[in-house]
């Protein structure tokens, strides 16, 4: 929803910043440069209110821009002073998005719970299901979080699979196998250990 209301609101064709790189000295440049392609920029400028003294400037340059600016906040704190001011100027606009809440999120404990309680098959079925849109090495982590809350209520299984585990992540980073494969290769050794 965040990312239709960017597209509308900049077009198809926009500069893309992260905050966390930009130096105080910057800010002027962003909001009152010009470019050698027009006159007016499209910005769509990431997380400024982490970088405090960034943030801390907007207030002074944001009447003075002729740029469509968007800032995408992921965590804004309302009590700053930079926000309260920019709250009052009616030329901007505060809108908030909620984060859709992940389908996957359960499915990817499923599949360590399948495989950890003997049905290797279950857990490749369900970890085809998150696969085109998952990342591999956040499973993994994920695997070696569980299997340490079992090892930690003396399950005498957990130090096999933490093993495995640990083997699957040595081989994600040194061999060239793709890594949706080493998961799967472990969770099959996991179902049989």
């Amino acid at each position: 929803m965040a990312r239709k209301m960017i597209d509308k609101q900049l077009g198809a064709n926009y500069e893309v910043m992260e905050a966390e790189t930009l130096q105080v000295a910057d800010v002027t440049s962003v909001f009152l440069g010009t470019s050698l392609f027009g006159e007016t920029r499209n910005i769509l400028l990431k997380d400024l209110s982490a970088n405090k003294e960034c943030w801390a400037m907007l207030p002074k340059v944001v009447d003075e821009c002729t740029h469509n600016i968007v800032l995408w906040e992921s965590k804004l704190d309302k009590r700053s002073a930079a926000y309260k001011s920019l709250s009052k100027n009616k030329n901007i606009e505060f809108k908030e998005f909620k984060l859709a809440e992940d389908p996957n999120k359960k499915l990817v404990f499923d599949i360590f719970d399948a495989a950890f309680s003997g049905d290797g098959k279950k857990a490749l079925m369900l970890c085809g299901k998150i696969e085109s849109d998952n990342d591999p090495y956040m499973l993994l982590g994920l695997m070696v979080t569980q299997a340490i809350k079992k090892l930690q209520y003396n399950n005498s299984r957990a130090p096999k699979v933490l093993k495995i585990l640990a083997q699957a992540d040595i081989d994600m980073k040194t061999t060239g196998i793709e890594p949706w494969k080493i998961i799967k290769m472990a969770l099959l050794k996991i179902g049989e250990c």
